[in-house]
């Protein structure tokens, strides 16, 4: 061979191997968790390290700039992340990698995961619940009790922000994430059925079950049967399902996603670790900063049960790649 076709010949080479390196990884799934407590595997399990030991042990970290912490992606297209708490550190990582090169999220199917607070009326320790609305509870005009007359509301939304306060999942997603994950089987703990008991409503007794429900994002860890009712009124204002869930960061960052890429491949995924409000033989301070012994329990069950839940959706989105790649497959007859 020449001399000149040969080192030709090895440039192409070289060249098709940069460009091939320099693809991005086409993300089917991305998890994105709020916070770990301590390292991603071999001590006390946070928000991240269950997904993380499932599918990311062998996975090197991709540094992104701009992003909290590192993202993991597997060979076959599941990435996931620690994204940070409150709406401004978890939406600001999303927009980071987001806008990554070495990340492609045409396609992708995001699950926002971590634990939450549940109003004992309608919800319970370590259950797992989808959400079919995310509403803010910030956006807006508030004012103390005593400025009203007693029973007036203390919450006005503030126009401009209509489009950005309430969102409405895809229904179709959902019911998929229902259909594959509602039979899943979970794990209680004795702390958390005793703790149940010190709470008279009936939905506060129940085992741990996978449902559906509005999740209100708040900055602030609201609590109290008084906060709990001005959540609730807000779902209502603004048209959604009940309030079940209070979280800090999914509205923020389906905004971000929403801007990129719409909100029909984004699913919330929360784990109910506490509830919004003490029983009614305690303050709200007391329910805040509680005697030893007197916590929930029920917080190692929780995390896992989120990604039992969760892993059976990711699983059979990847399995049936080429069903959901363009778009939420149409529901099987019943």
């Amino acid at each position: 061979m020449p001399c000149l076709l040969r080192w030709t010949l090895i440039l192409l080479l070289a060249l098709t191997a940069r460009l091939q390196a320099a693809e991005p990884t086409k993300v089917k799934v991305f998890v994105g968790a709020m916070f770990e407590i301590g390292k991603n595997t071999g001590d006390r399990a946070g928000e991240f390290q269950h997904w993380y030991e499932q599918y990311w042990m062998n996975s090197p970290p991709i540094e992104i700039k701009g992003a909290l912490n590192p993202v993991y992606c597997n060979n076959d297209g599941v990435c996931g992340a620690v994204l940070g708490m409150g709406k401004v550190a978890s939406s600001s990582s999303v927009q980071a990698i987001l806008l990554s090169p070495a990340l492609d999220f045409s396609k992708t199917y995001f699950i926002l995961s971590g634990v939450a607070g549940t109003p004992p009326s309608r919800g319970t320790i370590g259950e797992v619940n989808w959400a079919t609305w995310l509403v803010d509870y910030d956006l807006g005009h508030r004012w103390a009790q005593d400025e009203v007359k007693p029973g007036e509301p203390l919450f006005m939304p503030r126009k401009g922000y209509e489009k950005i306060r309430v969102y409405q999942l895809n229904p179709t997603l959902v019911a998929w994430a229902v259909r594959l994950s509602g039979d899943t089987k979970l794990q209680d703990s004795p702390a958390a059925e005793a703790y149940r008991q010190r709470y008279p409503q009936d939905a506060a007794h129940h085992a741990p079950f996978v449902g559906t429900g509005t999740h209100m994002t708040g900055d602030t860890f609201f609590h109290g049967p008084g906060m709990s009712a001005q959540a609730q009124y807000i779902a209502k204002l603004y048209g959604a399902d009940d309030y079940v869930i209070t979280e800090m960061e999914a509205t923020a960052i389906t905004q971000v996603i929403a801007r990129q890429y719409g909100t029909d491949h984004v699913l919330s995924l929360r784990g109910a670790v506490n509830f919004d409000q003490g029983n009614p033989n305690e303050t709200t301070l007391q329910h805040l900063d509680p005697a030893p012994g007197q916590t929930a329990g029920g917080f190692a069950e929780t995390v896992t049960n989120i990604e039992l839940v969760g892993s059976r959706v990711v699983d059979h989105i990847v399995a049936d790649w080429p069903q959901w790649q363009a778009g939420v497959p149409p529901l099987p007859a019943q």
